[in-house]
């Protein structure tokens, strides 16, 4: 079992190395990030070709939960680890003028930049804040649908990421999410290394 004094360094660890990719995620991920990344994972080309760099240059998801079913206008969405703002972006075409678009970072640099790039992309109905998802900062049965692109794994607490996801979706709601998963358990030493969480 993972110590407290772990999880703070875990989570520490994690908003360090964000804060970096806040900048741009060039060169550093072992896959294609940015607009080449997002072209890779599915991303709609119209959509992405249309986003300004600084929204772009921080997307290193690992895939694409908009595959993953459909989207429709009049939803509230809540994307966890948001970001700068990329899947948000996508999501205020989907749900529409009717809808709203939700997230939540560790990375206070990453909801900064979000919000940013939200009020410049003139979305006027979303609400992005600095949090985990051990602790969503929403309440119970806001939302239709929760998004997640290669955050959950991040979290040394799972278990209450999922029980916080379906607190605050309605009854019936859908989280759909692309992550990187563990074919076969990691040694001690990696389990407990900061860097690896942080990768």
């Amino acid at each position: 079992m993972t110590e407290m004094r772990d999880i703070a360094g875990i989570q520490d660890a994690i908003r360090r190395r964000y804060a970096e990719v806040s900048m741009s995620a060039a060169g550093k991920f072992n896959y294609p990030t940015g607009r080449d990344g997002a072209i890779l994972q599915g991303y709609d080309a119209g959509i992405v070709d249309g986003m300004s760099d600084d929204l772009i240059e921080s997307f290193c998801g690992v895939g694409n939960p908009f595959s993953l079913g459909p989207i429709s206008p009049g939803e509230t969405l809540l994307d966890i680890g948001c970001g700068a703002g990329f899947d948000l972006v996508v999501a205020s075409y989907l749900v529409g003028k009717l809808g709203k678009v939700c997230g939540i970072d560790l990375t206070e640099e990453m909801s900064e930049k979000a919000k940013k790039n939200l009020f410049r992309s003139a979305l006027s109905d979303f609400d992005v804040h600095t949090a985990g998802a051990e602790s969503i900062p929403f309440g119970d049965g806001e939302f239709d649908i929760v998004i997640s692109n290669g955050v959950l794994n991040l979290s040394p607490l799972k278990e209450k990421c999922f029980g916080e996801i379906y607190r605050v979706l309605k009854p019936g709601g859908r989280l759909q999410f692309a992550d990187i998963v563990l074919k076969e358990a990691c040694s001690p030493s990696a389990g407990n290394s900061l860097e690896a969480w942080s990768s």
